[in-house]
């Protein structure tokens, strides 16, 4: 049996990576290739969705076509990938780059024409396959940092055109270009108790369990004494031979005495399945040790398409006269593997660790809808929202609304609302329900409703109605009022909000609208005189800047420049 279930494992892997064509892409970059980030990495409510190239923490390297093709899509946002270009190709394929500085001339001037045709730094465009047609080894733009990036790199991922499935880099052949002799390290190895009475290792919580290397390169864990059902879990990460970046793994597999009973493999996935990540990981740990640990089991079914559960969800089920063996198979693309095996055996010795979980007043089902109230708050939680049954809290006090259940993930949205009839309808204008981080209030987009303020929202924590009557503030770099400024090649605001948040500004040469970039980490504006929106002599320049309930800074000053 242990011999079957290694065929099973390596012929998936192998059917896996010989469907795609391998000599069709290249790289998209003419450095040699590091990654910051892997396919499948875990990250924050998602896995990462293609390569983080890296660019020697500097922006401006070459980007190129990956393979003949058009470009067919466009993103310019403040959020997300930013700058990005996306390519389809005649092979079924769409290849996605991220992060970007700018585009290439021809493609940079297409987008500031519609920019300035829709008077909007962000846009996003659905181009015609004769549009903008590129070939393989064309720079279609050069790296950059815009967006959600915590740094200078390319962002760059394959995609399925018809069905958007997000798909692996390496199965095109990239893992060619990437050296990796190393295995992945295993850092922690947890079980856990999975109904209420199991009792492992003396304890009804999760356990860490020791492990010990063996002259094999292999490890075995210390013994696990158990009754009733249990299941494992791995936090473990994977390097490359010139990177010690913590990249993710390519797949993971559990036996039991040889029978595989769990195991997933990051060769695709839907954007949808994304959030999945906090159902696969102990959330709570995360949450409170900042550690993502995978689970090789289900408690409770969850769409992932990348999951192999069999038949028992990779649930161990100890019993009297159990005695056998678990074993975890941890690898990379290019198959270093790592291995550990774990005794197990049956056990009825007492607990003398017991639970922690704490016992509320609400006990939410699942598959149940909820509506809960108190005074003039409501919060509905619609039917499949979360991941498990749990014990929630649930109260108002002081005219806010508490929902500390920060180790509970969510899913999709639930609604909070909150009636009020005291405030005038002007009052109302400036209004939003307001939530609490732990650092400050944020704004959630808010409806009105007669008197009822509501906001979907995936956060806990506390929530309150807050006012906002205090404008945007703007702050110009480098004051150019009344002065001759030909020489300078932009300019540079900096606009704020410390409430609301900033929703939209506007800046006019003469009453005419200009461009102005946004980028939100520096909560700088610029705009490039290389656009030519501006006379010779003397010039009048506005920027109207708005927040979220329409409070507005308005900045006016002239300048003198020649063409």
């Amino acid at each position: 049996m242990k011999f079957l279930g290694l065929i099973f494992f390596s012929i998936a892997s192998v059917f896996a990576q010989n469907q795609y064509p391998k000599e069709d892409f290249k790289s998209p970059l003419n450095i040699p290739m590091q990654l910051a980030g892997n396919f499948g990495e875990l990250r924050s409510n998602h896995f990462h969705a293609g390569f983080d190239y890296k660019t020697k923490k500097i922006e401006g390297f070459p980007v190129f076509a990956a393979a003949n093709g058009y470009v067919s899509r466009i993103k310019i946002s403040i959020f997300g990938y930013g700058k990005a270009i996306y390519i389809t190709h005649p092979n079924g394929y769409t290849s996605v780059y991220g992060h970007l500085q700018k585009a290439a001339p021809i493609i940079e001037k297409y987008i500031k024409e519609n920019q300035y045709k829709d008077k909007s730094f962000e846009i996003e465009l659905f181009l015609k396959p004769q549009e903008l047609v590129v070939k393989q080894g064309d720079t279609i733009a050069f790296s950059g940092n815009t967006g959600g990036s915590e740094g200078p790199h390319l962002h760059f991922e394959i995609r399925d055109s018809k069905t958007e499935k997000i798909i692996n880099p390496m199965l095109f052949g990239f893992d060619n270009q990437l050296i990796d002799t190393k295995k992945p390290t295993i850092t922690n190895l947890l079980v856990y108790p999975i109904s209420e009475n199991t009792i492992v290792n003396q304890s009804l919580n999760p356990v860490i369990l020791n492990l010990s290397l063996q002259k094999d390169g292999s490890y075995v864990s210390e013994k696990v004494s158990a009754n009733g059902k249990i299941g494992f879990g791995i936090n473990t990460f994977d390097t490359s031979d010139f990177s010690w970046d913590k990249n993710g793994i390519y797949k993971t597999a559990s036996f039991l005495n040889g029978k595989q009973v769990f195991g997933y493999q990051f060769d695709t996935f839907a954007f949808d399945e994304s959030r999945f990540i906090n159902a696969l990981i102990d959330y709570p740990r995360y949450k409170k040790m900042a550690q993502r640990v995978q689970k090789l089991f289900q408690k409770t079914p969850y769409s992932l398409s990348i999951l192999q559960t069999f038949d028992t969800n990779g649930i161990v089920s100890v019993e009297p006269n159990f005695n056998q063996v678990y074993r975890i198979e941890v690898a990379d693309f290019n198959d270093n593997k790592t291995v550990i095996s774990i005794p197990i055996q049956f056990s009825i010795a007492p607990p003398t660790d017991f639970s922690l979980e704490k016992k509320t007043s609400f006990f939410l089902k699942n598959t149940k809808e909820y509506n809960y109230e108190k005074e003039n708050w409501a919060v509905y939680f619609p039917a499949n929202i979360f991941y498990d049954d749990f014990y929630f809290d649930f109260d108002v006090k002081e005219n806010s609304l508490f929902l500390p259940n920060e180790m509970i993930p969510v899913h999709t949205n639930f609604l909070v609302s909150v009636q009020d009839s005291i405030s005038s309808e002007s009052e109302k204008q400036k209004m939003f329900i307001a939530n609490f981080n732990g650092k400050k209030w944020n704004y959630n987009q808010t409806n009105l409703k007669k008197n009822v303020f509501s906001t979907y929202t995936k956060n806990w924590g506390q929530y309150k109605i807050m006012k906002d009557t205090i404008a945007p503030k703007i702050n110009i770099s480098k004051a150019i009022e009344g002065k001759w400024i030909t020489n300078q090649k932009t300019l540079q605001f900096t606009i704020s909000d410390d409430l609301s948040g900033i929703k939209d500004y506007n800046g006019y040469i003469n009453g005419k609208w200009i461009l102005f970039e946004y980028d939100l980490k520096s909560k700088k504006i610029s705009h490039h005189f290389d656009d030519g929106i501006f006379d010779d002599g003397k010039n009048e320049l506005k920027l109207i800047v708005s927040d979220n309930v329409g409070n507005s800074t308005i900045f006016e000053t002239q300048f003198f420049r020649k063409k």
